[in-house]
């Protein structure tokens, strides 16, 4: 029996999908959807061209409001953009996979964005990369939505392949609440771990590779 038939038939502990539930609401309340038009309009280019180029990447860190005044952004803007596109094509290819699972799609697309600048070190970058790649599949990664997972009981370590393993983590929630999370994607998780753990995290503009 794979991990995620094991889990199916483990339920949530009480009180873990309430709390998730709410932080969604909250966080849709508080948050307008016009935020996201950013990564929808960098989304529907990935999906037509089957990779990122610069202009996409800039946008996506304005959009997660990262700090840009760095090494690795000169670094990434001084490359040409089919150079940028020759990596983030195999991440695309990656995350999308059909036949591999959330968590195997996950390392796999994070692998490919290695030799990439500002996705060396830190998921934060990357984790919104492969978001805009599959949209439907992947979700975003931050201190904010660690410090979520760590009220909610979750563990997760910064080891290598953290990006896979934080994956596997909301592929285990939404696996084991069942019937309820119908209609939830790996980013609705994301942004109820974002508000949850919002309070805990440093604040906007930190530096980069979180």
């Amino acid at each position: 029996m794979n991990a995620s038939a094991t889990a199916a038939l483990t339920p949530l502990p009480d009180g873990v999908w309430s709390t998730l539930s709410a932080a969604r609401e909250a966080y849709r309340a508080a948050v307008p959807a016009a935020y996201d038009e950013v990564l929808t309009e960098v989304a529907e280019r990935a999906r037509d061209t089957g990779s990122l180029g610069k202009t996409d990447i800039a946008a996506l860190v304005v959009w997660k409001r990262l700090q840009a005044s760095t090494a690795w952004v000169v670094e990434l803007m001084n490359l040409r953009d089919a150079e940028v596109r020759a990596v983030t094509s195999g991440a695309v290819d990656a995350v999308r996979d059909p036949q591999a699972p959330r968590g195997a799609a996950a390392r796999e697309g994070r692998r490919a964005l290695l030799p990439l600048p500002g996705c060396r070190n830190g998921d934060a970058l990357a984790s919104a990369l492969l978001t805009a790649a599959a949209p439907d599949r992947m979700a975003v990664y931050d201190r904010r939505a660690q410090f979520g997972l760590e009220r909610l009981g979750y563990q997760l370590t910064s080891a290598p392949g953290r990006y896979g393993r934080y994956m596997d983590l909301l592929d285990d929630l939404l696996v084991r609440s069942g019937p309820v999370a119908d209609g939830w994607t790996a980013r609705d998780m994301d942004t109820a771990l974002y508000w949850l753990g919002r309070q805990a995290a440093p604040a906007p503009g930190d530096a980069e590779e979180e």
